[in-house]
């Protein structure tokens, strides 16, 4: 049921709203209570709701400004995602950039910590928050801000994920914190950051390119279609034995993210019921290979 829903259009993107609000628990409950502050985009917004604040004596009491922020500065990279990310991805972003701005505004800031430690403080929010961030961009959601420019380089290959291109941006953010404030908000801040970019890589499925081997006893070429035409990854296939029966055998090799995983089993099963799998993860993978992050 769980993979099913994560092919349909818009369970996909309620799962993608879902995630927003993790993301906005782990900000609003662990990060911003401990003084503290996020990275990216948000992270910017929350930087000047506080100079705002401090500096230009612009309060607001009942709801939290930097959501209210993060939506206006995300307004002009909406554009960058039409032309490069496509138009589908980007009235998801569109959904789930609201969505996230809402749930930031709108969720009750403690007045002092829920837990009292910081470091827990920031794995929490690291572990809720990536978990979340993850499940977004394996939904092929998006809420915009940097999000938009590390699947835009993901996509182009090079090594790049989101949570590398995001810790990138954080470096130069938290050496601003650094000279605004001190260096206990500027460290702290940035052991959460690492800890969310940490945790969106290990849960952005589509992230994570995989090399799987298909045994089967199917000479047919109807597998072969379904992989090149559905999927649209190339294949390359020999002939095989069994050692223990002698039978001739089709092995079939490709590489795909493991968001194709359980799509690739299903069909593979309607074919061949008695075929079986080698899986292997986080493969490295050089050359013409399109990884469909969204």
């Amino acid at each position: 049921m769980w993979n099913k829903a994560l092919h349909h259009n818009w369970s996909r993107v309620l799962m993608g709203v879902f995630g927003t609000a993790l993301m906005a628990v782990g900000t609003n409950i662990f990060i911003v209570p401990q003084g503290l502050y996020s990275g990216g985009l948000y992270g910017l917004c929350q930087v000047i709701r506080t100079l705002l604040s401090t500096v230009g004596g612009i309060t607001v009491t009942q709801v939290d400004l930097a959501g209210i922020l993060y939506l206006l500065l995300n307004l002009p990279l909406f554009w960058v995602g039409i032309r490069t990310m496509g138009y589908s991805f980007m009235v998801k972003t569109i959904i789930c950039t609201i969505s996230n701005s809402l749930f930031l505004t709108l969720i009750p800031i403690p007045a002092t910590p829920i837990i009292t430690d910081i470091l827990t403080s920031c794995l929490l929010a690291g572990i809720i928050g990536g978990f979340g961030f993850g499940l977004l961009l394996t939904c092929g959601c998006s809420t915009g801000g940097m999000d938009i420019i590390g699947l835009y380089l993901s996509k182009k290959g090079g090594g790049f994920t989101v949570g590398k291109i995001s810790m990138a941006f954080n470096v130069l953010l938290y050496m601003m914190y650094l000279f605004l404030f001190n260096a206990s908000t500027a460290i702290y801040s940035a052991i959460s950051s690492v800890f969310g970019s940490l945790f969106t890589d290990k849960f952005h499925q589509q992230n994570i390119t995989v090399q799987v081997l298909i045994f089967s006893k199917q000479q047919g070429s109807e597998l072969a279609q379904f992989i090149m035409q559905k999927l649209g990854r190339g294949i390359t296939y020999w002939e095989g034995r069994g050692a223990y029966t002698d039978e001739g055998l089709r092995v079939l090799c490709v590489c795909l993210s493991k968001y194709e995983i359980d799509e690739l089993q299903d069909h593979v099963h309607e074919i061949d019921p008695s075929a079986f799998f080698i899986i292997q993860e986080g493969v490295r993978v050089e050359g013409a290979f399109d990884r469909n992050l969204t």
